[in-house]
């Protein structure tokens, strides 16, 4: 068995919230028993709605959010039990991070060619000399012509941030690129070419990926795994070639309804009921209070997980994989939701 990059083993993030009583703050629920392993040179797609804890998962993954319960293994290491000095070197070297918005994850004051070589400078990568090259390297190995290095960020346009920003999540070589909705700032038809580059760079340089992002057809055609999130939960992790039509958890198939195709008009499976709270999760199943297959058994407990190591969901009530989205449209249609 390959060793993993990073595995979460139950692990779970709280934040104080602002509201609550004079000596109780409310809780906020970002992340719960969250279990996920990356192989090495593999892409992981992680979907969901907004506020459901992606962002918060590419954090505890890269080391920036700490658990407040659970354990972050990297290479074998338990991650918060080692000296600070040595986490910062092993994850500022293996891990490397590519932010949402290109504008303002440079520094707008540092040239290209100091923001790429900053990485390197930090952690005393080779000399001088060498450190020079790498940059001219990156920069060849991104689509960045040479002329740009002594430009500023706020003179590029929102693709060539965001090839810098690749080319500095590059530069010291790491087994591990987090890529935290890496397009959403960008047009479309750039859009497509950062997506191609991140491809590129990934069969030519071996990396294992993690892909958080809304666009679901993106994480589909990035990803040979795809996780769906929901409330701070991960509730299915699936093939990417299967989640589609053969996803077994109600909330992946009703996400996934929802995509435009080209060869067929959209269906989507309509969620009908009130979004819970993170501060406040209903009982049992985070989904039920909007699922049409909801009863008093996912009230009462959230379901274990189910499956194989290929392919698992936690659900009471999973849908058939032959269940087709129209049919379950039609089942929709005539479920009466649970109170």
């Amino acid at each position: 068995m390959t060793t993993p990059i990073v595995e979460l083993t139950d692990v779970h993030v709280v934040h104080r919230a602002r509201s609550g009583g004079l000596f109780s703050r409310d809780q906020v629920h970002a992340l719960t028993a969250a279990d996920l392993t990356v192989a090495p040179g593999e892409t992981v797609g992680v979907v969901g709605e907004s506020g459901c804890g992606k962002s918060t998962l590419a954090k505890v993954l890269v080391g920036v959010q700490r658990p407040t319960s659970g354990t972050v293994t990297y290479r074998g290491a338990d991650l918060w039990t080692t000296p600070p000095a040595q986490r910062r070197a092993a994850l500022g070297t293996g891990v490397g991070m590519i932010f949402q918005d290109p504008s303002t994850a440079l520094n707008r004051r540092l040239p290209v060619r100091q923001i790429v070589r900053d990485p390197m400078d930090v952690h005393g990568r080779g000399r001088p000399a060498e450190r020079d090259d790498r940059v001219r390297e990156l920069m060849s190995l991104v689509g960045l012509p040479k002329a740009l290095a002594d430009v500023l960020p706020g003179q590029l346009s929102g693709g060539q941030r965001q090839r810098v920003a690749i080319a500095r999540a590059l530069a010291l070589e790491p087994d591990l690129v987090v890529a935290d909705e890496p397009t959403s700032a960008l047009d479309v038809s750039v859009r497509a070419q950062i997506l191609n580059l991140l491809l590129d760079l990934k069969e030519r340089l071996g990396l294992a990926l993690v892909f958080v992002s809304h666009d679901i057809q993106t994480v589909r055609r990035m990803s040979d795994r795809v996780i769906t999130m929901y409330l701070g939960r991960i509730v299915e992790e699936s093939p990417a070639a299967d989640v589609l039509d053969r996803s077994r958890h109600p909330y992946t198939r009703a996400l996934f309804s929802a995509t435009p195709g080209l060869l067929a008009p959209i269906d989507p499976i309509p969620l009908i009921g009130p979004v819970p709270s993170a501060t406040h999760p209903p009982s049992g199943c985070p989904f039920r209070t909007r699922c049409w297959r909801a009863d008093d058994v996912c009230a009462s407990a959230m379901p274990e997980p189910e499956g194989d190591a290929a392919h698992r969901f936690r659900c009471h009530h999973p849908v058939p994989g032959d269940r087709s989205t129209r049919d379950l449209v039609r089942e929709q249609s005539g479920a009466t939701l649970p109170a």
